[in-house]
């Protein structure tokens, strides 16, 4: 009764002509709860831009929160003495009392405002020849799909509604009807936005400074994430290709990094990886108020951060795990010594340096700090410790990385049975030069256009870094970071790609931590896995290993995969 009751409350958060843009909040709103009449139809420019608004303006009320359900619950972070008991808890996996991080409500308004949309706007006004707002209605189909994506991440079943819920009736009636795993919810919405994807999304020009076109979702990124936990490998693979190689907006790997200037001198790294990288890298992102006055801020700055607001005192850090993940990372130099014909190889050594973080992967002394704040002082109100982490900021939360967009799609096509792909990716970088020179033609032949880069949009010139050279140096030179061979030639060509697909994507997920670390993605990362190899030590180890040794208790917990979910309260 009482999640039917949220789910019923949900449907009177819809609010659509009285969103309005004004000087002081990008998303502010001034109304009164409304009633809507069965016919009301959204059929005004106005209704359709400040009802998109209105749903952004929902979106960021779950922003924070799915940043941190998919960290606090995973293994590259851990809460501090500071921190409060609701994220001690979410991080114990201990949801037997209320937590304020679980509130499904939330994720249901935004989903019935979604629905109350799709619903009612008039998708066949045209004027000029030109459907008014046919992007809208795109836009909103990825949110809501999005959306849902979140909530099987959190939760693991839920009711799937389509239908805005606007009567009691109708609340009991969805929460009688069976609940939906993730797999069910992906064919769903995959079936849902697969009409939908020539359609451009809306642009509305800049809000507060910020460009709007990058505050929609963009549609085959979100077709391959769904196609991922579907199990559709070679349409993730499609979708994610299409995506980044759009002819009209091409992304191309980063080529920001974070490295050692010189193979002699270990005193500091150079800092260009972040947070410039990161900040041009960001694709798509939820808009987040910059002052609580105007509405919903992030309060991730104040989380992960020594402010003064915080007295210094961070509630979450980087665990053990995540340090020790980094340090096993090997570096690597290419360099050209005096007299020599050809490049050498070197390595960085393993200690020794002025920095912990700076032992082997350097991405994450990039984005970590830890310093005395120059406050001994036992009773002091100020910690005595001071911590950054730059990946979070207050106007914005990311959804969509370019980085991390590549690393999903080499996790496709290394299941879609292309590892050597896949893993060139992490090594080379990818462009046609790249893969005619380092996988074999029988592979490309079978990938076909899922591994075809157009040399305009894509030109080689000698500029490609792997994903791996953005923090462990020469990747392509590295002779211990290679692609997993079988000690012995085995029966087929085919045994020796399925051998390789499990260790290749072991790979790929230890770079997605090294590369998306902080940013809300690792528990959902380790969940897909584990439940495609049915599997669930693959979360259970890494999640109990966090502080450095092994919680016997938690691994035993995270063995029942349903131990892994919030309930719904």
């Amino acid at each position: 009764m009482k999640m039917m009751m949220k789910l019923l409350g949900a449907a009177f958060f819809i609010l659509h002509s009285s969103f309005f843009i004004s000087c002081q909040s990008m998303l502010e709103t001034e109304s009164d709860l409304v009633e809507f009449a069965e016919d009301h139809t959204l059929n005004h420019a106005t209704d359709s831009v400040y009802s998109v608004l209105g749903i952004i303006n929902k979106m960021q009320v779950i922003a924070d929160r799915s940043v941190l359900l998919g960290e606090v619950r995973a293994d590259l972070m851990q809460p501090t003495a500071a921190a409060t008991t609701d994220l001690k808890r979410l991080a114990d996996f201990n949801f037997s009392e209320a937590n304020r991080y679980n509130q499904i409500s939330d994720y249901y308004a935004v989903i019935n405002n979604c629905n109350y949309f799709l619903a009612h706007i008039d998708t066949a006004m045209e004027r000029r020849g030109r459907n008014l707002f046919m992007r809208e209605y795109a836009a909103v189909k990825s949110y809501r799909a999005w959306t849902y994506l979140q909530l099987a991440q959190i939760y693991g079943q839920v009711p799937l509604i389509l239908q805005p819920l606007m009567t009691e009736k109708e609340a009991r009636e969805a929460m009688n009807q069976p609940r939906a795993d993730i797999k069910t919810i992906c064919e769903t919405f995959i079936a849902d936005l697969t009409p939908y994807v020539g359609v451009n999304l809306p642009e509305y020009g800049d809000i507060n400074s910020m460009p709007s076109e990058k505050f929609f979702i963009p549609m085959r990124a979100l077709l391959g994430d769904l196609c991922l936990w579907a199990g559709r490998y070679q349409e993730a693979a499609y979708w994610y290709h299409a995506y980044l190689t759009d002819k009209y907006d091409p992304i191309q790997m980063s080529h920001y990094r974070t490295y050692w200037p010189n193979s002699t001198q270990f005193d500091y790294p150079s800092d260009s990886y972040q947070p410039t990288a990161y900040n041009n890298e960001v694709l798509t992102y939820i808009p987040m108020e910059i002052r609580v006055f105007d509405g919903t801020i992030s309060n991730l700055p104040n989380l992960y951060n020594s402010t003064t607001e915080n007295n210094y005192f961070y509630q979450l850090t980087a665990s053990r795990g995540m340090a020790n993940l980094s340090a096993s990372q090997i570096y690597c130099f290419e360099v050209s010594l005096a007299g020599a014909t050809t490049k050498d190889t070197l390595y960085a050594p393993r200690t020794g340096f002025t920095r912990s973080e700076y032992e082997g992967d350097l991405r994450f002394a990039s984005n970590f700090s830890l310093r005395s704040s120059g406050t001994q002082n036992d009773y002091s109100e100020y910690n005595s410790y001071m911590q950054t982490i730059s990946k979070v900021g207050l106007h914005r939360i990311p959804l969509y990385r370019a980085t991390m967009v590549y690393l999903r799609y080499a996790e496709a096509l290394n299941r879609a049975g292309y590892p050597q792909s896949a893993f060139a990716i992490l090594k080379y970088g990818i462009c046609d030069d790249i893969l005619q020179a380092r996988v074999d033609p029988r592979e490309l032949a079978d990938a076909g256009e899922l591994v075809t880069f157009d040399p305009e949009l894509f030109p080689f010139e000698g500029r490609y870094f792997g994903v791996h050279s953005l923090g462990s140096g020469d990747a392509h030179a590295n002779k211990y970071f290679t692609l997993p061979q079988p000690a012995q030639q085995l029966a087929s060509r085919q045994d020796t790609v399925n051998y390789q697909i499990p260790l290749v994507e072991d790979i790929i997920v230890t770079e997605m931590a090294l590369e998306g670390a902080f940013e809300g993605y690792r528990f959902n990362d380790l969940a897909r896995i584990a439940l495609r190899r049915n599997d669930p030590a693959y979360l259970a180890d890494p999640v109990s290993m966090r502080k450095g040794t092994a919680d016997a208790d938690l691994r035993q917990k995270l063995m029942d995969t349903k131990n892994w979910y919030l309930p719904i309260q």
